[in-house]
């Protein structure tokens, strides 16, 4: 299924945030992230929050931001 114009604008918008807030992660696996976030959203009957909810599903299929830490 093509995407729309307005499908388009908020891929490349949640695109540009993700990027400006991980400035580490390489342009391509953010841009891979958001395109995978919208796949997974796509069917969504009510799109107001598509934006909102492509982002926090993108943010958490970055990778994680340097080594974890052990507690133990």
């Amino acid at each position: 299924m093509a995407e729309s114009e307005e499908d388009a604008s908020t891929i490349r918008l949640v695109a540009e945030r993700l990027m400006k807030a991980h400035p580490q992660v390489d342009v391509d696996v953010v841009r891979g992230s958001v395109q995978t976030a919208f796949e997974e959203l796509r069917y969504a009957r009510v799109r107001t929050y598509l934006p909102v909810l492509m982002e926090r599903r993108a943010r958490d299929l970055l990778p994680a931001e340097g080594p974890a830490e052990f507690d133990g």
